[in-house]
C-alpha cells in the first residue's frame, strides 16, 4: 500500500485531485480540464499514478507544477478581500438586497430587484466569453459609491458595460440622453463614458463604453452615439468576434491588475 489518499476539491469552478499523504501533506494534484497530473515529489510518481488510477479516463501529461506566469504570481499575492474575481454579476446589489430587502409588500417591485436581474443575465453571458479568451469582472467599485456594473478584458479590447432594464419597452437614444418607454429622458450616456473614462485612468489602458439594453422591443438610435458602443443583450455574443489588439499576455496582466480592489481605490 502507498498510504496515499486521493481528497476531490473545486477551485473557481473546477474539480481537481488532490494525492495526500495520511497526515493530509500534498503529494501530487490531477486537473481534469487540463488532464495534466502535477507532481510535488517525482520519486513517488508511480505511487501518485496507482492511487488516482480509478480517476484517469485517458491519456494525462504527468510532470512537476508549471511554473506560474507573472500574472498568476500576481493573483496568488492578492489578499482574498481584494481580489474582485470572485465577485459575482450584481455583487453590490446582492449585498444591498441583503441588508436590507424592503418591505416585503409593496405596490411596485423594487427597481434593485430588476436591476439585478439585468446585471445578472448580462453576466453570465459574458462569463460565457471566458472560453474564447476573454476575462469579466463584476460589480468593480468606484470611489464615492460608484461602480462599473461588468468590465470585459480580451483579445478586442477593453469594455466598460452599463446594463439598462428595457423589457418589452422601446429605447430611444439621443445623445446623451437615453429614454426607456414612457419614461422622462435621462443622460445615461455620460454616466457611461465617465465610467469607462475612469476604468482607462485606472488600468492606463483604452477601455470602450458599452451600454446593453436588456429586452428591449426596439432601440432607436438618433444619430451615433459619441464613442459608445450601443447593444442588445442578444448582441452581446459578438464582443467575442472582436480580436487583434491584445496579446493573450497583455489581457492576462490586465486582467491581473484589474482584479485588484486597490488599483480602483483613487479613481
Amino acid at each position: 500500500m502507498s498510504g496515499l489518499r486521493v481528497i476531490p476539491t473545486w477551485r473557481h469552478g473546477q474539480e481537481r485531485l488532490y494525492v495526500c499523504h495520511t497526515d493530509g501533506r500534498n503529494v501530487a494534484w490531477y486537473d481534469r480540464e487540463t488532464a495534466r497530473v502535477n507532481l510535488l515529489s517525482e520519486d513517488r510518481r508511480e505511487d501518485v499514478l496507482d492511487a488516482l488510477g480509478p480517476f484517469l479516463t485517458g491519456p494525462v501529461t504527468v510532470g512537476p507544477p508549471p511554473v506560474p506566469t507573472p500574472a498568476e504570481l500576481a493573483r496568488l499575492t492578492l489578499h482574498p478581500d481584494d481580489d474582485l474575481a470572485p465577485n459575482r454579476p450584481g455583487e453590490a446589489l446582492l449585498i444591498a438586497l441583503d441588508r436590507d430587502p424592503g418591505p416585503p409588500h409593496r405596490l411596485r417591485a423594487d427597481p434593485r430587484r430588476r436591476a439585478l436581474a439585468t446585471e445578472q443575465a448580462v453576466g453570465e453571458v459574458l462569463d460565457g466569453l471566458e472560453g474564447a479568451g476573454w476575462h469579466t469582472l463584476h460589480s468593480v467599485p468606484l470611489s464615492g459609491g460608484d461602480r462599473i456594473h461588468h468590465l470585459v478584458i480580451g483579445p478586442g479590447g477593453l469594455f466598460s458595460v452599463r446594463t439598462l432594464y428595457a423589457r418589452k419597452q422601446r429605447v430611444l437614444i439621443a445623445d446623451p440622453m437615453v429614454t426607456v418607454g414612457r419614461r422622462e429622458p435621462y443622460p445615461l450616456l455620460r454616466a457611461v463614458r465617465a465610467e469607462a473614462d475612469r476604468a482607462s485612468y485606472a488600468l492606463t489602458a483604452e477601455v470602450h463604453p458599452v451600454l446593453v439594453a436588456t429586452g428591449p422591443t426596439a432601440v432607436t438610435v438618433t444619430a451615433a452615439p459619441r464613442s459608445v458602443r450601443v447593444l442588445r443583450d442578444t448582441d452581446l455574443p459578438s464582443l467575442a468576434r472582436l480580436g487583434g489588439v491584445l496579446k493573450p499576455a497583455d489581457v492576462e496582466a490586465l486582467h491581473a491588475m484589474a482584479r485588484d480592489r486597490q488599483t480602483w481605490s483613487r479613481v
